[in-house]
């Protein structure tokens, strides 16, 4: 991994905490598109993220990770894909909150199959705070019938280490002899 600028991609249904995951990443101020919510969303949160966030994380030798999350909202998939070229790697994050999380989690990996398969994916569940139905367990499960095997955490997507480790986990599964220590 020689190039200084690296790219991870953070996806998730609505309200599942890719705006803060970022903003609680980056050691830049973050960039975000969030407007107000006129849809169903609202229900979820007062303003969405319509075309991506952004944010910056240093690491050690000038290395920086450009830190990408995309929209929640099925209407605005035109931008995964232009938000995904050139990335390293996906983050899905998944709350643990909604209707059905594990369908949630199938329809994201579905709709990013071809990158996840040409890159690596890690996931964070949140809100298990909140709800502790389904358990990582279940998501293992139905991970397995999908014959998927990729690190999965619960998160608070407000923590540092909790994201980092996140970053951390899709870094190692790209390349095991990078050296995260130092983060």
């Amino acid at each position: 991994m020689a190039n200084n600028n690296l790219k991870i991609i953070f996806s998730g249904p609505v309200g599942a905490g890719k705006t803060t995951a970022i903003q609680t990443l980056s050691d830049t101020a973050p960039i975000s598109t969030n407007e107000s919510a006129s849809d169903m969303t609202k229900k979820r949160k007062q303003e969405t993220t319509v075309a991506m966030d952004f944010g910056i994380m240093n690491l050690d030798g000038n290395e920086k990770i450009h830190l990408y999350g995309t929209p929640g909202q099925e209407r605005f998939n035109f931008m995964w894909d232009i938000l995904t070229s050139g990335g390293l790697g996906l983050i899905i994050l998944i709350d643990n909150t909604r209707k059905d999380p594990i369908k949630d989690l199938l329809f994201f990996i579905n709709n990013f199959k071809d990158y996840i398969d040409q890159t690596a994916l890690s996931i964070g569940i949140t809100q298990t705070d909140l709800c502790s139905y389904p358990r990582i367990e279940n998501y293992h499960d139905a991970l397995r019938e999908s014959a998927i095997s990729v690190p999965i955490f619960q998160v608070d997507a407000r923590e540092y280490s909790d994201v980092s480790m996140l970053v951390q986990a899709l870094l190692f599964s790209i390349d095991p002899g990078v050296d995260t220590a130092n983060e």
